[in-house]
Formats: structure tokens, C-alpha cells, sequence
């Protein structure tokens, strides 16, 4: 078992020079980067956009391993939080942790451990294992995204979702495919990151 985050692949990238609070410092901003550009890149759907952030979710999680990557995801949602335009809609702050999306954001955080859980003890060098954490981490985002965006969702209109029907139609049967080649991708490129680092180290 790989339990220090600094064996994890992301980590194993960065020189060994540097200070090991940078090093994780950069890795956290850089992670904080990537989730708020993957938000951006969407198709408008609602109530829910279809964005590249679950990507980035399971992404991050399999390279950081399960303690720098949640930590990465938790300052991802308090730099929302805090009013910072990170996430896919153009303002954010306390009120878009209750909206629409507010069920998959939080969803991030189990599945970032999940899935980093699974390469702290190696399932990051094998496609197969890593591609089963993914899939199970993606599907904790979509169970908490469909409870909520059916009912605590809160909507302009004063209502609390959308109902179970709604939710299914318009939160996840919409994103099952998108995501599926998601995970196809990204359980591809970490235990590839990992033969490139090894070949390239002379192992």
C-alpha cells in the first residue's frame, strides 16, 4: 500500500528540489486551474450544463492520491465559496452551493476520495482497477447530484426539485455516456503517465 500522497504520480512529477509545502501548494493551485478551466468548457443544458469537471474530479484524485486530492477539491469549493468565479456558471459564492449543481459539487469530495483511496494503493498503475474507482467515484457524484436536484435544489421560483423524474431526465441519463468516456480517458492517461515516468527514469 502507497499511503504517502508523494508516491502518487502528480507529486512524483514535480522536482525533488523543491520545498515539499511548495510542492504541494503548487499541486493545489494547479489542481484548483484545471477544475476551474474543465468548468468552463460546457454545452448549456439545464438545469444542469454538461462540463469536463467530473473529468477533472477523477482526474486529479488518481494522480494526488486521496489526501492532497481532497484537499484539492475542498479549496476548489471554498475558493466558490468565497465568490470566486470557478465554477460553470459566471458568479459563484454561498447561494450556488444550494442551486442547481450544488448536489455534484459536493459529490467531488467522495469521489475524490474513492478514487485517490484506490491509487494510494496502486490501482493507478493498473487500467482496469482504476477504471472500477472512477466508475464507482462518478457514480457517488451522480447519486448526490440527483437526490439534491430532486429534492433540496433551490430554484428562483421558491421551489425545492424537480422530483425523481425530472432529476433522472435532466441531471443523469443526459451525462451517462459523456461520462463513461470520461473515465475511459482518464484511467488511460495516469497508469500511461506512470510508464512514461518509469521509461523515462530508466526502469
Amino acid at each position: 500500500m502507497r499511503s504517502d500522497h508523494s508516491s502518487a504520480l502528480a507529486p512524483a512529477l514535480m522536482p525533488t528540489s523543491l520545498n515539499p509545502a511548495l510542492r504541494t501548494a503548487l499541486l493545489v493551485g494547479l489542481g484548483i486551474g484545471i477544475l476551474t478551466l474543465s468548468a468552463k468548457v460546457q454545452v448549456p443544458f439545464w438545469p444542469v450544463p454538461m462540463t469536463m469537471t467530473t473529468f477533472a474530479v477523477i482526474l486529479i484524485a488518481a494522480a494526488y492520491g486521496s489526501r492532497l486530492g481532497v484537499a484539492t477539491i475542498v479549496a476548489y469549493i471554498a475558493a466558490g465559496f468565497a465568490g470566486l468565479p470557478v465554477f460553470a456558471g459566471p458568479i459563484a459564492g454561498p447561494a450556488y452551493l444550494v442551486g442547481t449543481t450544488a448536489g455534484f459539487i459536493w459529490g467531488y469530495i467522495p469521489a475524490a476520495l474513492v478514487v485517490g483511496f484506490a491509487a494510494d494503493r496502486g490501482w493507478d498503475r493498473s487500467i482496469p482497477k482504476l477504471g472500477l474507482a472512477m466508475f464507482v467515484g462518478d457514480a457517488l457524484i451522480f447519486i448526490l447530484g440527483f437526490v439534491w436536484l430532486a429534492w433540496l435544489a433551490e430554484f428562483s421560483s421558491g421551489a425545492n426539485g424537480i422530483g425523481a423524474a425530472g432529476a433522472w431526465e435532466n441531471g443523469v441519463e443526459p451525462f451517462i455516456l459523456g461520462d463513461l468516456l470520461k473515465i475511459a480517458i482518464a484511467a488511460l492517461m495516469v497508469p500511461a503517465g506512470w510508464s512514461m515516468l518509469q521509461r523515462g527514469r530508466g526502469h
